[in-house]
């Protein structure tokens, strides 16, 4: 269901908090049946349905997700931790 979920939304398997509310802001504008042709209402209201359930279901999971916040698994997920190390490397130890 959480993989079904992120499809539709047009995610990734890894993905942020922000990355996920931003799909979420992209599929709504894009169906919202008040954005678009009167003929087409019915059909954009059961996808923009779907958008939402998708979206409950992953914040869901996101809202349950357990965090470990130990100093080696902090260090591990370190975003910039990379770049750093890359730097360090190239600009020899400055």
């Amino acid at each position: 269901e959480i993989d079904k979920a992120r499809r539709l939304l047009g995610l990734p398997r890894e993905v942020t908090l922000s990355e996920i509310k931003d799909a979420y802001r992209r599929k709504a504008k894009e169906y919202h049946p008040d954005k678009q042709r009167p003929g087409k209402r019915k059909e954009l209201s059961q996808k923009m349905t779907q958008v939402n359930k998708v979206y409950k279901i992953l914040m869901d999971y996101v809202e349950k997700y357990r965090f470990c916040f130990s100093e080696e698994e902090v260090k591990r997920n370190d975003p910039d931790r990379d770049i750093r190390r890359f730097s360090k490397d190239w600009l020899g130890g400055r």
